[in-house]
């Protein structure tokens, strides 16, 4: 995949994300794709194929009534694209032992998103 298709696709994902079009990520990706989410270097996030990541995306909607990706830089090797990631949310429903609906979180991460054919095959998300 050329790299300017590649992080093209990349765009449209966090644009669909940025707006909760969980149909519209799932347009990108492959049948069997895999998401994790990794935080502090422990997995927990995982899910393998469409209908698990919707379900998962589905949930993740709901904790929110806004938030935004913004992609600060990429680095493209091969069939992977990376990018670093400024992230802020407001939360539509309290955490459990944690921030309470109307709070803001900010942070900084990491994204890793492996093509295939085309589209995404895995998407890593690290904080």
């Amino acid at each position: 995949m050329e790299d300017r298709a590649a992080i093209s696709l990349v765009e449209k994902y966090v644009e669909a994300y940025n707006a909760f079009d969980i149909e519209g990520m799932l347009l990108l990706m492959q049948e069997e794709i895999v998401f994790r989410n990794i935080s502090n270097g422990v997995v927990n996030a995982e899910t393998e194929g469409k209908d698990a990541f919707r379900e998962l995306a589905g949930q993740s909607k709901k904790l929110f009534s806004q938030r935004c990706q913004t992609i600060t830089d990429y680095t493209v090797k091969d069939d992977r694209v990376e990018v670093e990631i400024d992230y802020e949310g407001t939360l539509a429903a309290d955490l459990p032992n944690g921030p309470r609906a109307g709070e803001k979180i900010s942070l900084k991460g990491k994204s890793v998103f492996t093509f295939e054919g085309g589209k995404l095959l895995v998407i890593e998300d690290y904080s």
